[in-house]
C-alpha cells in the first residue's frame, strides 16, 4: 500500500475534476487599457465618417439650412448616423454621396455598433479564438515536456526547464487548482484542468507525443497512479517522479518511472550537511540552478575524445553512460571512452551559454 503523508498547508490536493480543459496563454489586458482602445475605434470612426461626409458635401442637402453642408454639420450627420439616430435633416441627394455613404457609411455604423456592444462580441471572439488556437496547438504539440502538478515542485521543474532553454509552448501544466493554472498560463504556458490519473486528461495534455513526463504531485499515491497511466500511454516517453517517502520509491520504478527524487529525505540531507559544511550546500544548489555558474550537464563523447580517458577530459566529469547504464569514473570499464558513450559532466556556463548548451545536449 501507498504511504503518502498529509499534504501541507498551502499544498493541498485539489479535488478531482471530470474530463479536462486546455487554456492556451495569453496576455491579459487590463480594464482600463481595453477601454480606451474600444474608444479610439469609435472616435476612429467618427473621423472617418465626418471626413468621408466633408468631402462629399456637395452631395448632402442640410433640409434645415440652406447655406449648405459644412465641417460641424458633416460631424453632426455622422454622430447621428453611425449611432443609428437619423433624424433626416440631413440626407445624401447625389449618386456619389449615396455610394459613399454604401461603401464606407453604413460600414463606419456596425463597427461603431460592434464597440458599443463589444463586451459580448469580445466574449464570443474570444471563444472562437480559443477554440481555433487550441486546434491548431493540438495539431502541432510534439516532443514537449508535460508537468502535472503546479505546486512548488512542479513550479521549479518549470523553472529549470525554462532555464535549461526549454520554450514555453513546448512545456504543458497539468492541475485541477484553477490559481495554479492561471499562474501558469501568465507566464505563457499552455495548461490542461484536469485528474491527471485520468487517460483522457494525459491524452488532452499530448502525451503520447510527449518526450517526458514530470510528476510533480503532493501525494505519493496519486504520482503512482499518474505514472501507471502515462507509462501504459506512452511506453518510451521518460517519466521523472517525486515522491515525500523513500519507502514509495520503488512503487513508482515498479509503475514505470525512469527517475524517482524522493524530497522530503534529499531536503533533509541538504540541512544536515548545511550543519557542518555550509558551504557545500552553496555549491549543490550551484549545480542544480539553471542560471550561470556551475551547470550539470549531459553530452555526447567527441570524435578527438574516443580512447581517451574519462579523467583526462576539459570538462569535469562525474560519470560515463554506457549502453543507458551509468559508470563512475574510475570504473575499469569506461577507462577508455567508446563512440556512443555520453558523459555526465560538471561546466562553467554564461548566462547565454545556458539554453544553448541545454539544446545541444537535447540535439545529440
Amino acid at each position: 500500500m501507498v504511504r503518502s503523508p498529509r499534504t501541507p498547508r498551502g499544498e493541498a490536493e485539489p479535488a478531482s475534476v471530470t474530463g479536462a480543459s486546455v487554456q492556451m496563454p495569453d496576455r491579459p489586458v487590463g480594464p482600463v487599457v481595453a477601454l480606451l482602445r474600444r474608444a479610439a475605434v469609435a472616435l476612429g470612426a467618427l473621423v472617418l465618417a465626418t471626413l468621408v461626409v466633408y468631402a462629399q458635401a456637395d452631395g448632402y442637402i442640410d433640409n434645415n439650412n440652406d447655406d449648405g453642408v459644412g465641417l460641424l454639420d458633416a460631424l453632426y450627420y455622422s454622430t447621428v448616423s453611425l449611432s443609428t439616430t437619423g433624424y433626416g435633416d440631413i440626407v445624401p441627394v447625389t449618386p456619389s454621396a449615396r455610394l459613399w455613404t454604401i461603401l464606407v457609411i453604413t460600414p463606419l455604423r456596425l463597427v461603431f455598433l460592434i464597440v458599443l456592444v463589444g463586451t459580448t462580441v469580445e466574449l464570443l471572439t474570444e471563444r472562437s479564438r480559443q477554440a481555433f488556437r487550441i486546434r491548431r496547438w493540438r495539431s502541432r504539440v510534439r516532443n514537449h515536456v508535460v508537468v502535472v502538478g503546479y505546486g512548488t515542485k512542479g513550479q521549479a521543474a518549470v523553472t529549470t526547464l525554462r532555464g535549461d532553454g526549454a520554450e514555453v509552448d513546448h512545456i504543458v501544466v497539468v492541475d485541477t487548482d484553477r490559481g495554479r493554472l492561471d499562474a501558469a498560463s501568465a507566464l505563457g504556458l499552455v495548461t490542461v484542468r484536469g485528474d491527471a490519473t485520468q487517460s483522457s486528461v494525459l491524452r488532452t495534455a499530448g502525451l503520447p507525443y510527449a518526450t517526458a513526463l514530470v510528476v510533480a504531485t503532493n501525494r505519493d499515491d496519486t504520482a503512482v497512479m499518474v505514472t501507471l497511466t502515462a507509462r501504459e500511454m506512452a511506453p518510451k516517453i521518460t517519466i521523472t517522479a517525486a515522491v515525500r517517502e523513500a519507502e514509495n520509491v520503488h512503487l513508482l520504478k515498479q509503475s514505470g518511472a525512469d527517475s524517482v527524487v524522493v524530497s522530503a529525505e534529499t531536503a533533509g540531507r541538504l540541512l544536515g550537511v548545511a550543519t557542518t559544511t555550509p558551504h557545500v550546500v552553496s555549491i549543490v544548489e550551484d549545480l542544480i540552478s539553471p542560471e550561470a555558474g556551475m551547470s550539470l550537464g549531459e553530452r555526447e563523447v567527441e570524435e578527438s575524445e574516443v580512447g581517451g580517458s574519462p579523467r583526462h577530459l576539459r570538462d569535469i566529469v562525474l560519470g560515463v553512460v554506457r549502453e543507458g547504464k551509468v559508470h563512475a569514473i574510475d570504473s575499469p570499464e569506461v577507462d577508455a571512452l567508446e563512440r556512443g558513450d555520453r558523459l555526465l559532466v560538471v561546466r562553467r556556463v554564461s548566462p547565454g551559454e545556458v539554453g544553448a548548451f541545454s539544446e545541444r545536449s537535447r540535439a545529440e
